[in-house]
């Protein structure tokens, strides 16, 4: 299967000037699948209000968390196909959960436009400062002495530090406790307060606490190390590429959205994200990786990272609650 997306070219995107103008003629309101306060929630405000202003149209952010994004995706694909409700979500809509419930109230190919992948991420493991260990070897160390003796927090079944964790669990062979909060906001300070020992968190919102050493890191995803955080070893250099733990956010609109509109919401994006400022204080400063992918790659890309999330939830035995 193949996301319904329209058949036109990279430079159909970039549609005249008039055309472009006819949209939006209203406000535009962007749904996002997490709560208030997390970094997607951040981004999307910022996105919204720059959006806003070239538009001369307001440009909503709704918050509808729930049931690991398939609240905000459902309501988005049931909405009307006008341009005017877009879904900004993560990998978890679209690469995880396919694989992890055994049915959905939509279909993610048939029902979905990708409009185009804003960022890409790394998360980073990070432990309460008072745990025995200081890094990866030593949290396997201690979790095999002393087995189901450290938890680890993510925000739901089935979100990716769960996945990310079970992995863990799998391939080194120990015994990790999961704990699933209500939202992204809540993992880290849980961690900070001390109800948990661990959990996955993206730089944008475990920077400051790592800085004041409130937290510290023990390793993080991807292929090579963050220059924000080089002192911190990836899982794939301690011997466990296995783990995966990045996220993305992306923009959606539901299927049968005016072609214009998915054009001129990608190319504004495009070009809202490389104002030099923004793209270094706002995003690069925060760990995020610029990728403003078109509709049709975004849509490759997809189809590639489910397929290795299907792989990672075999092997990691996540199942959705």
């Amino acid at each position: 299967m193949r996301f319904v997306l329209a058949a036109f070219s990279l430079l159909a995107l970039l549609p005249s000037a008039a055309s472009a103008q006819t949209w939006p003629a209203k406000p535009v309101r962007i749904v996002v699948a997490y709560p208030a306060g997390g970094g997607i929630d951040v981004m999307a405000r910022q996105l919204a209000e720059r959006l806003g202003a070239a538009w001369g149209q307001p440009v909503v952010v709704e918050n509808k968390p729930g049931a690991n994004t398939i609240v905000a995706a459902d309501s988005v694909a049931k909405s009307a196909p006008d341009g005017y409700t877009v879904l900004m979500t993560t990998d978890a809509t679209f690469s995880i959960n396919p694989h992890l419930y055994a049915s959905l109230p939509f279909d993610t190919q048939r029902d979905f436009v990708p409009v185009t992948m804003l960022v890409l991420l790394q998360q980073l493991l990070v432990a309460h400062p008072a745990t025995p260990f200081n890094d990866l070897k030593g949290l396997i160390e201690t979790a095999k002495a002393k087995p189901g003796s450290i938890n680890y927090a993510s925000y739901g079944s089935g979100s990716q530090p769960h996945l990310a964790g079970e992995m863990l669990k799998h391939k080194a062979g120990i015994d990790l406790v999961h704990v699933p909060y209500k939202g992204i906001s809540l993992a880290v300070p849980a961690v900070i307060a001390g109800e948990v020992q661990l959990t996955f968190a993206g730089i944008a919102t475990s920077s400051a606490p790592l800085k004041a050493g409130r937290i510290k890191a023990l390793a993080i995803g991807g292929a090579q190390r963050s220059a924000l955080f080089p002192q911190v070893p990836t899982f794939a250099e301690l011997g466990y590429p296995e783990v995966e733990t990045h996220a993305w956010f992306g923009l959606f609109m539901p299927a049968g959205a005016p072609r214009e509109a998915i054009a001129r919401l990608y190319r504004d994006s495009w070009k809202l994200l490389q104002d030099p400022e923004f793209r270094q204080k706002q995003l690069i400063d925060r760990g995020y990786e610029v990728v403003l992918s078109s509709p049709e790659a975004f849509a490759a890309y997809i189809r590639k990272d489910s397929e290795s999330r299907a792989r990672a939830v075999k092997i990691s035995g996540a199942k959705a609650e």
